[in-house]
């Protein structure tokens, strides 16, 4: 079941009861000002960040079922005020991960150090959650391979190959779709690589489980969905957004 609206997301997140999602992965808006075309950006102001988020984060969490996660993606601009609010209201110490995704660009700053990286906030709703740890790992280097194969006789490349290596929280092999000639690229700015996604809704549901995206934007995440036998429910307020994502995903719609 995949089903995309076009809607307010406080509007949708209020008709759906209590505990219901398994896991909620959003692009929110990064609180730069600026306008994409495709979507306004709010202002980096302390107050109207949290008068947006708080009453979203807050629906966020009653919708979650215990044993969900919530990945909130972001950067540098907001993503302070962002901690503290999940913090108040999923609990200090049922955050797991502030994950880095560190992409190259070609643009560089002469007055500061290039930003380059995407902040995503990784809570969990109690101490009791999903992570499929073996569907995550990667595939370790032929350099890895040899140096570990000198190091411990009788261990074979292919139980080594099978065994792989867990992620840290500095994710750098997600390339940056930053163009119409990107092969993934769907036409919407700030599409975000279907390799990024898949990472996390494989380490934190499993098939059939129903995820959730608020912030739709170009949909990836309803793709990524469909293609791991995952249910999903999102939306956005853009007519291109829903018009994107609903392309994606046709034939899957509910």
């Amino acid at each position: 079941m995949i089903d995309i609206r076009l809607s307010d997301n406080l509007e949708l997140m209020a008709e759906i009861e209590d505990n219901t999602i398994d896991l909620i992965y959003c692009d929110i808006l990064y609180g730069t000002g600026k306008d994409f075309m495709d979507y306004k950006d709010l202002y980096p102001m302390r107050e109207i960040i949290e008068e947006h988020y708080g009453p979203r984060i807050k629906e966020m969490h009653r919708i979650l079922k215990d044993t969900g996660s919530i990945y909130l993606q972001m950067d540098y601009r907001i993503v302070h005020w962002v901690r503290c609010m999940l913090d108040d209201v999923f609990g200090y110490g049922n955050f797991r991960n502030e994950i880095i995704w560190h992409y190259r660009t070609m643009k560089n700053n002469k007055n500061s150090f290039k930003e380059k990286h995407d902040n995503i906030l990784f809570y969990n709703k109690s101490s009791n959650y999903i992570f499929n740890v073996d569907d995550i790992k990667i595939e370790h280097t032929e350099a890895t391979k040899k140096r570990y194969k000198r190091k411990k006789s009788g261990f074979t490349q292919g139980e080594l190959k099978l065994t792989g290596k867990i992620p840290n929280d500095v994710w750098d092999d997600c390339y940056l779709i930053n163009n119409q000639f990107t092969r993934e690229s769907v036409g919407y700015a700030t599409q975000k690589p279907k390799k990024l996604i898949e990472r996390i809704i494989k380490a934190s549901s499993n098939e059939n489980d129903l995820v959730a995206d608020f912030y739709g934007g170009s949909f990836t995440t309803a793709e990524v969905c469909k293609d791991l036998n995952r249910n999903f429910i999102g939306c956005d307020i853009s007519e291109k957004a829903v018009q994107i994502g609903r392309a994606r995903v046709a034939g899957f719609l509910q």
